[in-house]
This record gives C-alpha cells, sequence and structure tokens, in this order.
C-alpha cells in the first residue's frame, strides 16, 4: 500500500475508468478519469494547491496568513483544505445557489464562509468578486487566490493532470472532453497533450447552453462550475487569463437538462456518481464519440463527485421546482412542471405598445401575468429566474407608457447582501451573525 506524509500529497493521481453500458453502440474507447478521488473531493484540489505553494514561495502568503478566494465551491473547498492543514485561516465568498454539500463540506473544514448574492455585474462595488477584493485589502496578511486569472492554475494541470492521462493511456489519446469553467483544468491538460502528441490530440471545450465561450447569451444556467456567466448590465464579457481558448479545437454545447439526464444515466448504468459539469462533459464526449471510429481513445475528466449534488441533480423536489422533470411517480401522475402553463415573457426594454400587441395576439387576458426579463440577444433557452426582473399584466402595461413603469417586483432574492460564517473564526471565536436575507443556517 501507499503511504503518505500529509495529506496533500494524494493529491492528483486519479485513474482512468472505461465506459462500458453508457458507451453502449459507440465504436471508440471512452475513459472518464473521477477527480473526486482528490482528498477535498474534486479537479479543484490540484489548482488549490499550486496556488498556494507559489504563493507561498513568493511570499505573498506568510505564515498566520489568511486564504482567501471568490468561488463556486470546489476550488474554495480545496484551499481551505490546505489552509487546514498548513494552519491557514480561510475566508470563502461564495453565493447561496451553490450546494448544501459544498456549503457543509467548506464549514467542516473551519473555512467562514460569506455568502453573497447581489445580481450586480462583477465590476459593481456589491458584486461577490467586489466584495473578496475589498476583504483582502482591509485585512494584513490575506492573500487572494484569484483562480480565473492565477497562471499557477493551468499550471498544475501541465504538471499533473496532461502527464497522467498520456501516460495512462500510453500515449493513444486521441480527444480530450472537458468542461470550461476558470479554464485551467482545460487549458493546462490540453497545453500538455498537444505538445508531447506534436499536435495530434484534438481538444473539446464541453460547454452549457447559454455559456458565452461557445456563443451562448451569457445567460445563468443550473449547472455549477462549467461555463460563463455575463451579467445582462456589463459592458464587455471580460474571459479569465486563466483560459488559452487557442488550445481548444471546438466547443460542444449541452444544455442542463440533458446534463442532468446524463449524469443519472451514469449513475444507474456504470455506477458511476458525478456531478452537474461531468453531465456536460460526458454528454459532449457521447457526442464526439459518434463520429470516431475504433481507433479513437477519448478521455474526459469528471471534476467532482454527485455526493456534491444529491440535494439538487439527484433530488426530485429541486428538479421539479427548478423546471426539471423528477423521477416518475410510481402512479404515472404528471409532475408540476407538466401541468404548468407557459407564462409570456416581456423584455424590459421593449416598446410598451409592441408588448400590448403581442400579448393582444396571443389571447393574453388583461389580468394574466407575464415576466419581465433583462434584455439577452440571441436568447435560445427559458430564461434562468436571475435573469427575471419582476412580472406585469396587460392590464398595467396599457396604463404605463414604458415596461418599467409597469412593472411589480416578485419578491427579494434569497440571500442578498448576506455575509454569514458559518463558524466562528479561529482566532477570536467571534460569535456568527445571521443576515435575515441569508438561506443558509449558520452556526
Amino acid at each position: 500500500m501507499a503511504r503518505y506524509e500529509s495529506i496533500l500529497e494524494t493529491v492528483g493521481g486519479t485513474p482512468l475508468i472505461r465506459l462500458t453500458r453508457a458507451a453502449a453502440g459507440l465504436q471508440p474507447r471512452i475513459y472518464v478519469k473521477p477527480e473526486w478521488q482528490n482528498p477535498g473531493g474534486s479537479v479543484k484540489d490540484r489548482a488549490a494547491l499550486s496556488m498556494l505553494r507559489r504563493a507561498e514561495s513568493e511570499g505573498a502568503l506568510r505564515p498566520g496568513g489568511t486564504v482567501v478566494e471568490v468561488t463556486s465551491g470546489n476550488t474554495g473547498i480545496g484551499l481551505a483544505m490546505a489552509a487546514a492543514h498548513l494552519g491557514y485561516r480561510a475566508v470563502i465568498f461564495t453565493s447561496s445557489a451553490i450546494s448544501r454539500e459544498k456549503r457543509s463540506q467548506l464549514a467542516a473544514y473551519g473555512a467562514e464562509v460569506r455568502l453573497v448574492d447581489n445580481f450586480v455585474p462583477k465590476a459593481h462595488p456589491d458584486s461577490l468578486r467586489s466584495h473578496g477584493e475589498r476583504f483582502v485589502a482591509e485585512t494584513p496578511g490575506a492573500w487572494l487566490a484569484a483562480q480565473y486569472d492565477n497562471p499557477a492554475n493551468p499550471a498544475a494541470h501541465y504538471a499533473s493532470t496532461g502527464p497522467e492521462i498520456w501516460s495512462d493511456t500510453d500515449g493513444d489519446i486521441t480527444h480530450l472532453v472537458a468542461t470550461v469553467g476558470t479554464g485551467g483544468t482545460i487549458s493546462g491538460t490540453a497545453r500538455y497533450l498537444k505538445e508531447v502528441s506534436d499536435g495530434r490530440v484534438q481538444v473539446i471545450g464541453a460547454d452549457p447552453t447559454t455559456s458565452s465561450y461557445a456563443g451562448g447569451d451569457g445567460s445563468q444556467k443550473f449547472i455549477e462550475g462549467a461555463g460563463h456567466f455575463v451579467h445582462p448590465e456589463s459592458n464587455v464579457d471580460d474571459w479569465p487569463t486563466s483560459l488559452d481558448s487557442g488550445l481548444i479545437d471546438r466547443f460542444v454545447r449541452i444544455d442542463d437538462r440533458r446534463a442532468i439526464e446524463t449524469i443519472q444515466w451514469l449513475a444507474r448504468t456504470e455506477g458511476i456518481l458525478a456531478g452537474g459539469s461531468s453531465g456536460v462533459a460526458v454528454a459532449a464526449a457521447l457526442d464526439v464519440a459518434r463520429d470516431l471510429g475504433p481507433d479513437g481513445t477519448v478521455v474526459v475528466p469528471l471534476p467532482d463527485s454527485g455526493r456534491q449534488y444529491l440535494s439538487t441533480y439527484f433530488d426530485d423536489d429541486w428538479l421539479t421546482a427548478n423546471g426539471f422533470a423528477g423521477s416518475a411517480a410510481p402512479t404515472g401522475d404528471p409532475t408540476v412542471g407538466e401541468r404548468a402553463t407557459p407564462v409570456p415573457l416581456v423584455d424590459r426594454d421593449e416598446q410598451v405598445t409592441d408588448v400590448v400587441t403581442r400579448l393582444e395576439n396571443g389571447g393574453i387576458g388583461p389580468d394574466d401575468v407575464a415576466l419581465v426579463l433583462y434584455r439577452r440577444a440571441g436568447r435560445s433557452v427559458a430564461p434562468h429566474p436571475t435573469d427575471v426582473v419582476g412580472a406585469t399584466t396587460l392590464a398595467r402595461l396599457r396604463a404605463s407608457s414604458t415596461v418599467a413603469d409597469a412593472l411589480q417586483s416578485v419578491g427579494p432574492r434569497l440571500g442578498r447582501a448576506c455575509h454569514c460564517r458559518t463558524r466562528p473564526s479561529r482566532a477570536g471565536g467571534t460569535p456568527v451573525t445571521r443576515s435575515p436575507w441569508c438561506s443558509t443556517v449558520a452556526g
């Protein structure tokens, strides 16, 4: 048996597992790389350790310092795990939209979890990123990992993930299919594989349908981690510098529903319990494999485990509440989503006369509710709740000069401006406070 001197030495070295039943009828070999076998439970352990070690070597993080990150969860978990082992304080800024399991894991490592859900552009002073940057500026000894623009992120995968895949396939890999979040995993791995294969390995970016990486409208998605969201009021779409898009040969777009169905299928056919972004990657890999012959070898990193999402992608109540049909009821009764009547949609910036005409022609009654949305060019899927500005009715629109004048709020955004700590700080044991907007039970 292997023996290690610390938990950090166990990061990396994950195996390849061939898909059989889930890939039935396809000619190439498809291997998945279960990155949840890293000690913190995701591929982000690699980048977290790499970024932290570089910060130490450069003097940006010193003994007694504070590790800070703005994250959708997994990078924060990797940093919190390393910080716990090395004796650093960890403060993680994230959203209440991440799964309950991720928040609980952060708390278990002793990290201070601060939830910020203001729906504003990244550059806004109330944004998640701004809160993290402000905390670092005001806290002596604090270091911000900044995974989206930290060169140690892709460097981790150039040094480990790529060489592992090349060695474990005996150099036979023909296609790498990976999701694109910060861009670190796909960029670092792709750079190594393209160099060692003299460019033979094809790299496919698996991306949620709405992600701007692959040309989507930039609207929010339900799959955590993968893709790139652009606030509807942003003036620019800034991509992370951790991403080298020149290494990606093409993108394959996968919608949320198919990603969720894919991980459910993986669990039931292969016994592989994978997270939502893994569903995006595997669904894309299956599409790629349909065009390949028996000489193809496709490798798919699976970023994390489905254990992190038992309360979301594998929970029928969550699936139904968010517009995805859950498992069929034993009685065969239709789900709530199947009973629902579509609600008319109105862009906030539309001319009110055009809206009134359209709704009247659609047979909408004067008191029927219509949802008002932020305008997004090229919207291709049903809007995410974050794109809903409010509601209105045909009667209110007839009496108003603009859509904004006819707008009614649909209620508060759960979690807004919440800065909770799920555990007291190590230093002073400060009592935990809970904002009335917070959807998380602290303590």
